[in-house]
């Protein structure tokens, strides 16, 4: 009897984390979502160094960027069901461990598609991690301090995209790409056994978890035909290739099965009735078109820099991560702002200053030096902090207390796939604009054979006379593309603060808990 009581004793729960071991586990758990927010621009700069040491193209190699984009984003959405069934801290633990062996093996790669698929995998794991990484911090804390664990998480997630551009750079020129994967093994491994020795014995309940696998099937089908179709449509001459025209029929195909199917069942993967909401639908898409205007802004200017402006990938790294300098010191005054005015006109005046930033870089040249290129860059982070601060919480205040989670959800898969979208659309406008720049450059050259025929005159070999000329042309032609890829940046800035106002003006001040 004794024997039987004692085997069916329950252990309590661990008592709740005080002092040290309290800040030593929020910082383990912010580290783990700082490297995530981090992996998801480390990789910008150091595309044109992957792709040569792995004898591909630029474009090819963005996709190391698009990869794990888009696998994160279909992931982010199982994230309610894996803490269901397995608990948000096991869940954690298991995808911060899993993300130090990923990275182990996405340096160990030897080839393009060994690394892309390091990087699916790498994306499945850190997806989760962003959102559990809130609730945990929010867990350990006491509600009285709740503005301290949001502070933390918040701190994180603003020095995780300025950190990625600098470390990316630095890493790549002075010991070699490998290595932007390799400085996440131990830090990741560190802080996964931290969490789980620190908050061994915590409350980690669970309940009973259905998946819904024909909406998961549904969504990795269209999501990947669609992204696979952005990215090698460049490289096909788009419709003209049977393969673009059978990825565009099943992305169609999948997108419609997958809203029917969505609508129709009980307990959706994705609940797209979140969108009956009109302030829900207004801020959830103000934040997927601003964030994919803002990421594909800092995929194309350390593009350009590397490519066509002489940069090292350190220098290219330093000119995008400035931006994280005023977003820092303005992240405080941003949030005391939103409680005293309408969010609706913070965010809408935080886009229109992205917008303005754009159009400011429309005046660059090719003789632009570090410092007057670098000033708008440094002064993007307020107005980068003032539309994702509350753009989340307007989504929040928009919905039932009850379906808060989803909205997040959902918010957070919409701007994570807008980001994995914009980086191929960027990518194809911009190599579109150069050829069609360069050819109408070259037509507009009248006097070209007889540069040709002074240089070759004053003793230049004909082939060197062609290839500078050339040059010439192909560097200007490159420049304008890019002015061309800054204005249709600003055109969707724009757009995207005139959604905003679509939103209702909520009833009270919006939490802001929420927001990355």
């Amino acid at each position: 009897m004794a024997i039987t009581s004692a085997t069916h004793r329950v252990q309590a729960p661990a008592a709740p984390l005080t002092g040290l071991p309290l800040y030593l586990a929020a910082i383990a758990i912010g580290m783990g979502n700082f490297l995530v927010v981090l992996d998801t621009t480390i990789a910008n700069v150091s595309v044109p160094t992957i792709a040569g040491a792995l004898g591909v193209s630029s474009t090819q190699g963005t996709w190391v960027i698009t990869s794990y984009a888009v696998a994160e984003a279909i992931t982010v959405p199982l994230t309610g069901w894996l803490t269901s069934k397995f608990g948000a801290q096991r869940t954690f633990i298991a995808c911060y461990l899993s993300f130090a062996v990923l990275s182990l093996l996405c340096g160990l790669s030897g080839s393009l598609g060994e690394l892309i698929g390091g990087r699916v995998l790498l994306g499945l794991a850190g997806g989760p991690i962003m959102p559990l990484s809130q609730m945990l911090l929010l867990r350990i804390f006491p509600k009285e301090q709740a503005t301290t664990a949001t502070v933390i998480w918040a701190m994180t997630t603003l020095i995780g995209p300025v950190a990625g551009p600098i470390l990316g750079g630095i890493i790549c020129d002075s010991i070699g790409w490998e290595w932007i994967f390799f400085i996440k093994v131990p830090i990741a491994t560190l802080g996964g056994l931290s969490v789980y020795l620190l908050m061994r014995g915590q409350s980690d309940p669970t309940s009973h978890a259905v998946i819904d696998k024909v909406g998961l099937m549904l969504l990795i089908i269209w999501v990947a035909a669609l992204q696979i179709m952005l990215d090698e449509g460049r490289n096909h001459d788009w419709f003209a290739s049977d393969e673009i025209v059978t990825l565009a029929v099943i992305a169609v195909i999948g997108f419609a099965a997958f809203v029917i199917w969505e609508l129709t069942e009980k307990k959706p993967i994705v609940d797209l009735r979140i969108f009956r909401y009109r302030g829900f639908t207004a801020a959830a898409s103000t934040y997927a078109v601003g964030f994919g205007a803002f990421f594909a802004s800092i995929v194309i200017l350390p593009l350009w820099l590397q490519q066509n402006m002489g940069y090292t990938a350190t220098w290219a790294g330093y000119a995008t991560g400035i931006m994280g300098i005023l977003a820092v010191f303005s992240a405080p005054l941003v949030g005391r702002a939103v409680e005293k005015f309408d969010p609706r006109l913070i965010v809408c005046l935080g886009i229109v200053g992205l917008g303005l930033i754009m159009v400011w870089r429309m005046s660059f040249n090719n003789d632009v030096t570090f410092l007057q290129m670098a000033l708008p860059t440094l002064l993007t982070g307020p107005f980068m902090v003032m539309f994702f601060v509350p753009v989340t919480g307007l989504a929040m205040a928009s919905v039932d207390p009850s379906e808060q989670a989803n909205a997040a959800g959902m918010s957070n898969f919409m701007r994570t796939l807008a980001g994995a979208f914009a980086t191929s659309l960027v990518q194809t406008g911009w190599s579109n604009a150069a050829r069609e720049n360069q050819t109408a450059l070259a037509g507009a050259m009248p006097m070209g054979q007889s540069t040709l025929d002074t240089m070759t005159n004053a003793g230049v070999p004909h082939d060197v006379a062609t290839t500078a000329l050339s040059g010439l042309v192909e560097s200007q032609s490159v420049m304008l593309a890019t002015l061309n890829m800054f204005a249709v940046i600003a055109v969707c800035f724009a757009f995207a603060a005139t959604l905003i106002w679509l939103s209702p003006k909520p009833r009270g001040p919006i939490d802001t808990s929420g927001a990355h």
